[in-house]
Formats: structure tokens, C-alpha cells, sequence
């Protein structure tokens, strides 16, 4: 998959934010896909003749790790917004107005500002999440101890002592 498609995805996924075109996506998916491979334990990388994400062996990049990267993305998204909408506080004072029967009630930007980081705190967890899944189904044992096919000289129900019989 190449990396503006990826970047389009974002992009659209986000609701088409007018402060964020799909090249400064494509610019933080190139930077960051060596933040993916530290997650993952991967090897991707961008070729350079394709565009495509694909990783030492040549093999384009999966479903699942762009997932995990588009999720990477929306926790950075919501931290700059987070970011921004901090820096702008100390600007806004005024929430409520009130004069001669007309009123103007600005937007509570600390509430706003505790919705971000709640969204940040959920799209994190939600990375966490995906990362623990990917790296649970890529695992592998690392030794396999015994034969399950053929039958052991272990206890059988006939010599074992505690073994009951119910009579119904």
C-alpha cells in the first residue's frame, strides 16, 4: 500500500479536517514509520521507485499494521489539537455575557480542552490495544515440549485411584 493512500485514508477517517492536508499526513506516515517497526518489532520501510510500504523481504505492508498505524496518526491528531487548544486558553476568559436582555456565551474552552484529552486518553488505549493483539497473533512458541499425537503411559481411568464411577 503506498503511503499517500494510507495518508488519504487518514484524512478521510478524520472528517476531511480543512487544517491538515493528506501531504503533511504523508510527511508524519514517512517519518514515523520507524515509531511502527519499534511497536511491531517489523522492518518497513517506503521503496523508492513504488511509494509502497513494504518491509525487508519485500512483502507489502498488511491490514493490520496500517491500522496500527492510522491509529498512531489519531493519537498524534488529537494531541496537537489538544496542543492547540491549550495554547488558546489563556486568550478566551470570558465564557458568559449578559446585557440589556441580550447574551453571548462562548465556547468553555477548558471543557473542550478535557474532551481532547479524553479522546487522546481513548485513541491511546485503543493503540495500545491493537499493538498487544498484532504482537499476540504473530507469536510464536518458542519451544514445543512433547508429542500430543500418540498416547502417553500415563494414568489411565482403570488404575487411576480417584477416578469415580457414577451409577445413575
Amino acid at each position: 500500500m503506498k503511503v499517500v493512500d494510507i495518508s488519504d485514508d487518514i484524512h478521510r477517517e478524520l472528517g476531511n479536517p480543512t487544517g491538515i492536508s493528506i501531504a503533511s499526513i504523508s510527511h508524519w506516515v514517512r517519518s514515523n514509520i520507524g515509531s511502527l517497526n519499534n511497536y511491531l518489532n517489523t522492518t518497513y520501510s517506503e521503496d523508492s521507485t513504488t511509494l509502497e510500504l513494504n518491509d525487508a523481504d519485500s512483502v507489502e505492508i498488511g491490514t493490520q499494521e496500517v491500522s496500527i498505524l492510522k491509529k498512531m496518526y489519531h493519537v498524534y491528531y488529537y494531541d496537537s489539537q489538544l496542543r492547540t487548544n491549550i495554547n488558546t486558553l489563556s486568550t478566551d476568559t470570558i465564557v458568559f455575557v449578559s446585557d440589556q436582555g441580550s447574551s453571548v456565551k462562548k465556547v468553555d474552552r477548558l471543557d473542550v480542552a478535557k474532551q481532547l484529552a479524553q479522546i487522546k486518553k481513548e485513541e491511546h488505549e485503543n493503540l495500545t490495544q491493537l499493538i498487544h493483539a498484532y504482537k499476540l497473533s504473530k507469536a510464536a512458541p518458542i519451544q514445543v515440549v512433547g508429542d500430543d499425537t500418540e498416547e502417553g503411559s500415563g494414568l489411565t481411568t482403570k488404575t487411576h485411584p480417584y477416578k469415580r464411577t457414577l451409577n445413575l
